[in-house]
């Protein structure tokens, strides 16, 4: 006789196996992301060592992200067609390869070209985290796995500067890329005993023409913007050609998706009505967060003289508050539904940033940290509950073109955030004269014993008034969240009959 049994674990927790395999993804994810921001701290020290213009060290952040827009597209195709485990060791493998060579780097070029490694492997580790993580939880448990991913989200920006710091302080600049070498060892030894064995599935045709117009597409997008704060302007060729160019690209791919049948990415998923209104909630998020977030340490860098580590220190507030509230979040987001979690945080991220609108030259620090404290409880409750709505509920074959799909909203709509508000604060800047000298002090330009004392002062309060200003239009963004907010489920999420016919399909275990 069959016995069909299923055993199910408790829905309140998340089982040791899924524990496990969301260790090993958060290791991978850490390093990915912690990459970013702790380069950005050794930027100076790279024009140094090279002797080349700030201008050309930047590519050393641009290339990460340029490679990450190029393989993030074809990431949920990969994933099906040679299976989570496989593409999740190759993609360690690679970045840590790429971080050995950034470590050995002996000029500026072959350092940018080293960083495009990196960023081919960094660039499938997220969505593939996502993917994997989802499938060992099921769609009841998102909300907690997606919390638990939160965490190298938080350390990431918080981290970066701190790490970033004290290693080019403490040793020099390769530690930043050697510093990858043994965690990722580490990283791929525990995927390989501890990610469940690949089950070959048949994949449909690699859509070539797609990837052809959209990898291409989102990367020249992607450069035009991050090319906005160096012109200053919109409308500089240096921005509209490749922003239009990669533009055309991409409405290319969706006039080429709408008509393909499996395409590179599934534009069909958008008739899921939750991830429709997570995506639109997302992208308003990650502009309006990550383009605050980027001005947060520029206050404390460049109003209050405060060193990169010193500053790192100052935004941890943030991260503390984030990690009290993100548990609870993704309980309640598998109980209770996104909705009204998303909503509260929203609003809870407006009360901090209301502090720093009225900031000046001079605000206590005792303010401004409970500020960050209380913006990180509201993001706690925000970004991981938004994801979970957009992957809750689609099916075992959905999750990794949809996993894919929200990272390349979630890296677009940052780099258009950061790019943004960079643009806002360097204008303000250019209409007070005051805090233009002072910010050429801060930056190097002009010696300080070279400006009078009251001149440095009034530069100073002007500088301190140009971000309040510049905060006051992220507040604005972000109570512009609110809108489609509204529509997430605030209710919990009940499986699809797709998800319901598929679990029913796959029982759990067969024994005789």
């Amino acid at each position: 006789m069959t016995t069909v049994t299923s055993p199910k674990a408790p829905v309140d927790k998340l089982d040791r196996d899924v524990l496990k395999v969301a260790g090993v993804v958060v290791i991978g994810a850490i390093m990915s992301i912690l990459d970013v921001t702790v380069v950005s701290v050794a930027l100076p020290t790279f024009q140094r060592e090279f002797d080349a213009t700030y201008a050309t060290v930047a590519w050393t952040m641009t290339a990460y992200t340029l490679a990450l827009a190029t393989v993030i597209p074809v990431t949920g195709w990969a994933a099906d067609r040679f299976g989570t485990k496989r593409l999740y060791l190759t993609s360690l493998v690679l970045f840590v390869a790429g971080s050995a060579l950034c470590s050995v780097a002996w000029d500026i070029g072959p350092l940018i070209a080293f960083r495009a490694v990196q960023g081919l492997g960094g660039g499938m580790l997220m969505p593939l985290g996502m993917t994997i993580m989802t499938r060992a939880a099921g769609p009841q448990r998102v909300g907690r796995v997606m919390a638990v991913l939160g965490v190298p989200m938080l350390l990431g920006p918080i981290g970066g500067p701190i790490l970033g710091g004290w290693l080019v302080d403490s040793a020099s600049w390769h530690w930043i890329f050697l510093i990858n070498v043994p965690i990722g060892a580490v990283a791929v030894l525990a995927a390989f005993a501890v990610l469940p064995k690949d089950r070959p599935e048949p994949s449909e045709s690699f859509d070539f023409f797609g990837m052809l117009l959209l990898s291409p597409g989102l990367a020249l997008f992607l450069y035009g913007v991050s090319s906005i704060p160096g012109e200053g302007t919109v409308v500089a060729t240096k921005v509209l050609l490749p922003g239009l160019a990669g533009l055309a690209l991409v409405l290319g791919f969706v006039l080429h998706a709408l008509r393909k049948g499996h395409p590179l990415i599934d534009l069909r998923l958008f008739t899921n009505r939750d991830l429709t209104v997570a995506v639109v909630t997302m992208t308003l998020f990650m502009v309006a967060f990550m383009g605050t977030m980027l001005l947060l340490p520029s206050y404390f860098l460049q109003v209050r003289a405060q060193s990169t580590l010193h500053t790192g220190l100052l935004l941890a507030p943030q991260g503390f508050g984030a990690m009290l509230t993100m548990p609870a979040a993704g309980r309640l987001t598998d109980r209770i539904g996104p909705g009204k979690l998303v909503l509260t945080g929203i609003v809870v991220i407006g009360l901090g940033l209301s502090v720093f609108t009225q900031v000046t030259a001079g605000s206590a620090y005792a303010l401004l940290l409970g500020a960050l404290f209380v913006m990180g409880l509201g993001m706690g409750m925000t970004m991981m509950p938004i994801m979970s709505a957009a992957l809750a509920t689609l099916t075992h074959y959905q999750v990794a073109r949809g996993s894919t799909l929200m990272n390349i909203v979630q890296q677009t709509a940052g780099s258009i955030g950061t790019a943004v508000m960079s643009v806002i604060l360097t204008n303000q800047v250019l209409d007070s004269p005051a805090a233009t000298a002072y910010s050429a002090v801060t930056q190097g330009q002009v010696p300080a014993e070279q400006v009078p004392a009251d001149v440095l002062t009034q530069g100073r309060a002007a500088l301190a008034e140009a971000f309040g200003s510049t905060y006051l239009i992220g507040l604005a963004l972000v109570v512009l969240c609110l809108i489609p907010a509204l529509f997430l489920p605030r209710r919990k999420i009940d499986r699809t009959p797709d998800q319901q016919q598929e679990a029913a399909a796959v029982p759990a275990a067969v024994t005789h």
